[in-house]
């Protein structure tokens, strides 16, 4: 972790170690990332500035981009069916209950990401701002989501165990 780019918000960003970590994880769901220079806009980003953008299979980053938003966005193509993962530009147009599986599968994807995992994942969606009933991500997480994980293992994203099965949403 020794290129570790914290921000003054203290989030963790993509540098070039965590895109390598992106690169191994996401490819296995066949997302590919794409670095995008920090003069340029990134393409495909929903929020623009830093954050993440998603066209069809690529996953748009710069060395400024949080780490839980390249997450987040790899998330929604994941959970996302076949059909609007086709055309996605931008825009996952994703549901609710969607939107909550999401936020619960970057948590679970966090863990595979050495330089990230789950505690450094809850504290960033917390501080960049991600609003839970409970007040926190981490409390979200262990007593307020069983709507996600029961949507989850309905796609066969996890398994009954909480364990990640690597398979896109059908």
């Amino acid at each position: 972790m020794t290129d570790q780019v914290i921000d003054e918000q203290a989030v963790l960003n993509c540098t070039a170690e965590l895109k390598s970590q992106l690169k191994e994880l996401l490819g296995n769901y066949g997302i590919d990332i794409v670095s995008v220079d920090s003069a340029q806009s990134i393409p495909g980003s929903f929020f623009g500035e830093r954050e993440a953008g998603l066209i069809g299979h690529q996953l748009f980053v710069r060395d400024d981009t949080p780490v839980h938003s390249a997450l987040h966005e790899a998330c929604h193509y994941i959970c996302m069916d076949k059909h609007r993962r086709l055309k996605v530009d931008t825009d996952a147009e994703g549901d609710y209950d969607e939107e909550n599986a999401v936020c619960y599968l970057q948590i679970l994807l966090s863990e595979k990401l050495p330089s990230m995992g789950r505690q450094r994942m809850l504290l960033d969606m917390d501080r960049w701002g991600y609003s839970f009933r409970l007040g926190s991500a981490a409390a979200w997480f262990e007593q307020d989501a069983e709507d996600a994980r029961q949507w989850l293992q309905t796609q066969r994203v996890i398994d009954e165990n909480s364990a990640i099965t690597g398979r896109l949403r059908q």
